[in-house]
């Protein structure tokens, strides 16, 4: 195993002193001026009260220390206190009335200090973190320390475990996502909620108090509607509505009586179902659209959890586009917001799993379930009072904070029994959540009635379809392995669900798989695909693109599906 680098990888180590991501985190508030934070910080860590990575030490932040990127390339022990700090100076001119600092991501508990003085603290790897520093002056010492601890499961972890290997991946800790302060004035807007249909849009500010204009642009030039008591309609005079194949965005401009300026969009689209011809469907913007995905891990070689730069964000999902899928399922990760924007951007549905917690059992998550003992209550399972208040926390902070992005059709609660509990309780609790969009409650198996869909895994086995009162979704499936020389994690080890022994066999297999099982099924009832997967992570080679992203491993020029709207005229 030695370091394997993307492309955008390379160019970091190259140009060292070269500041990563250096893009507006927040592409649904975005202001003019943000202040990046990301780059070299000063890195300590200490391990039961004593110091082992001594003070003069550097990381280069978003990245976790894990990963070939921060320079560190090391996991720390369980519970170890890490240490980030850095001197920080706003511009000239930067300061407006407040000053926000951000942490967009650390996994998982954090307290920030400035000077020396305590100013807050944060819970929860996935989710955003907003302190008000104004108090502080415009140049002081920042200092960040972070815990993560895999040994207590009630947290949220996802593919992270200590022996990684197979399907699990190396744990990451820390700063993972990036560090930036803006400025905004005295009465600003903290929050928008944007909801919409094929009709209109309703933004929301969660601020009552908070009046004034947005300018929208539309096909037919820029319209200006009111924003008052903290909300405004927008309903453009022809909607166009957004799909993979015309991902429309509506870009506007809010300006508040208070000063605070910010740029947003929406896009106009409605998931719903409906019955067809006596089958239930699934229909995007009031048609039976057929979901053909990949499911996407999020991990990459060089920055683990996170990507050298956010455009292999659209790399990814462009290659997805030219292969012909018009989907991905977000695994059991929460990304940066810079992904589900370019998903919105570029046209990629997105079905997104909540974060697991709880114990894994290999005997009842996979053995059994994979040769058909796949029945099972779940009101008894993961009993931990402790784990499932956690989850359910959790799981509300991912949907608000996802919520507004267009591309995100689909939640699934539940993978394989992992965490799962009281699904029909947790699913009615969801809906309350949102209600615009479809509920996959039990992914794979341990299906007991509830949510939308039938959502079923299928691995070592033909398809056969199953009819069912919900329309049906093939979840997980394929997985075939393929090594490519030069851009494996492992030599020796490997991981899959099948093999193939060359681009073409990998290719064939995969257009049999469809020809053969899965879209035979469509008429009868199937609504989606999700194909495991679209990238390698570590020892699991049965992505189409190898870990580094350096290779597609299907024949040059492979497409898979000339045209995946042909599915979506039934």
């Amino acid at each position: 195993m030695g370091n394997m680098y993307t492309v955008s990888g390379e160019e970091l180590i190259k140009y060292k002193d070269r500041i990563p991501w250096e893009v507006h985190p927040r592409p649904l508030l975005r202001r003019d001026d943000f202040l990046n934070l990301c780059g070299w910080w000063d890195f300590s860590v200490y391990e039961h009260g004593s110091q082992i990575a001594a003070g003069g030490e550097r990381i280069r932040v978003p990245f976790p220390p894990e990963s070939a990127l921060s320079g560190i390339k090391r996991h720390f022990s369980e519970g170890a206190l890490l240490v980030y700090e850095r001197a920080v100076a706003l511009p000239e001119g930067f300061r407006k009335d407040r000053v926000l600092l951000h942490i967009d991501g650390a996994d998982q508990h954090i307290e920030v200090y400035i000077n020396g003085n305590f100013i807050g603290a944060h819970d929860g790897g996935y989710s955003h973190c907003t302190l008000d520093i104004t108090a502080y002056g415009d140049s002081f010492r920042l200092r960040i320390e972070a815990r993560d601890d895999l040994r207590d499961p009630a947290e949220p972890y996802g593919k992270q475990k200590l022996k990684r290997g197979g399907m699990w991946y190396t744990p990451f800790s820390g700063l993972w996502q990036p560090v930036w302060i803006e400025s905004v004035p005295e009465r600003y807007v903290n929050e928008l909620v944007i909801s919409t249909d094929m009709v209109q849009a309703e933004i929301d500010t969660k601020d009552s108090s908070i009046n004034g204009t947005i300018e929208v642009k539309t096909p037919e030039g820029e319209q200006s509607f009111s924003l008052e008591k903290g909300k405004a309609l927008i309903r453009p005079e022809s909607p166009r509505l957004w799909s993979p194949e015309d991902p429309y965005l509506y870009h506007f401009t809010l300006h508040t009586q208070g000063g605070d300026t910010l740029r947003s969009y929406f896009a106009l689209r409605q998931i719903s179902m409906g019955e067809v011809e006596g089958i239930k469907r699934i229909l995007l913007n009031g048609r039976p659209y057929f979901f053909n995905g990949l499911l996407d891990q999020g991990y990459y070689s060089d920055g683990l959890s996170t990507p050298a730069d956010p455009i292999l964000y659209e790399q990814d999902i462009l290659a997805a586009r030219r292969l012909g899928f018009n989907t991905l399922r977000k695994h059991i990760k929460v990304e940066p917001d810079l992904y589900y924007a370019a998903c919105d951007r570029l046209g990629m549905i997105v079905f997104q799993d909540m974060v697991n917690n709880g114990t894994y059992s290999f005997l009842l998550d996979t053995a059994l379930p994979n040769v058909g003992f796949d029945k099972r209550r779940d009101h008894l399972m993961h009993w931990s009072r402790a784990g499932r208040l956690l989850f359910l926390r959790r799981m509300e902070e991912t949907v608000n904070q996802l919520y507004s992005f267009p591309c995100i059709l689909y939640w699934t609660i539940f993978n394989e029994g992992w965490g799962q509990f009281d699904s029909k309780k947790v699913c009615e609790r969801f809906r309350k959540l949102d209600q615009s969009r479809i509920i996959d409650a039990a992914s794979g198996w341990y299906d007991c009635g509830a949510g939308d869909v039938k959502s079923i895994h299928v691995y070592f086995k033909p398809y056969d379809f199953e009819p069912s009162e919900r329309p049906v979704i093939v979840s997980e499936c394929g997985g075939y392995t393929l090594n490519l020389s030069g851009h494996s994690y492992d030599k020796k080890k490997k991981y899959g669900y099948g093999t193939a022994a060359s681009r073409i066999e990998l290719y064939e297999k995969i257009k049999m798989l469809y020809r053969e099982e899965l879209l035979p099924a469509v008429s009868k009832g199937l609504c989606g695909v999700i194909y495991t997967q679209l990238s390698d992570v570590e020892e699991e080679i049965n992505g189409l693109l190898t870990y580094d992203r350096k290779e597609l491993k299907l024949p040059e020029d492979a497409v898979l599906f000339e045209d995946t709207g042909k599915f979506n005229m039934f």
